[in-house]
């Protein structure tokens, strides 16, 4: 190993966290309760997508940074992995989910937004955490 890559990981997963906790805390709470019910469709549409794309290119760094900071622990190539599928994953369903939204097929919405509901509080509970179980 020529160079610590550790802080770049770390990073990584900061901004990760971040976007995930805005999203929640703020953006959607915000849309909700203050934007008119007919253009909050436009503009979730818009977000989420963002969101699941930046996860996925951000667990793809990861992965590509944990190659080349070399195998010390599997910790750091299942967090990269874990973010890149699940935001992977998330973005690919976001078209079922819309479809689902607009057709009425409320048992298809919900089942699709559970599941990228789940797999966004992964990532963030796995991008929150890896370092302690490194570093402890």
């Amino acid at each position: 190993m020529i160079f610590d890559f550790t802080f770049l990981q770390i990073l990584i997963s900061g901004i990760v966290s971040g976007f995930i906790l805005f999203q929640s805390a703020f953006v959607a709470p915000t849309v909700f309760k203050d934007v008119p019910v007919e253009s909050r469709a436009l503009i979730l549409r818009s977000l989420f997508p963002k969101l699941f794309k930046s996860m996925t290119t951000a667990g793809l760094l990861f992965v590509i940074i944990t190659f080349f900071q070399g195998p010390s622990s599997m910790i750091p190539y299942l967090v990269g992995t874990i973010t890149l599928t699940a935001g992977f994953v998330c973005d690919s369903i976001v078209g079922k989910t819309n479809q689902a939204r607009d057709e009425g097929d409320d048992k298809l919405f919900a089942n699709l937004h559970r599941i990228s509901v789940i797999l966004t509080m992964i990532v963030l509970v796995v991008n929150l955490f890896w370092i302690f179980l490194i570093k402890g």
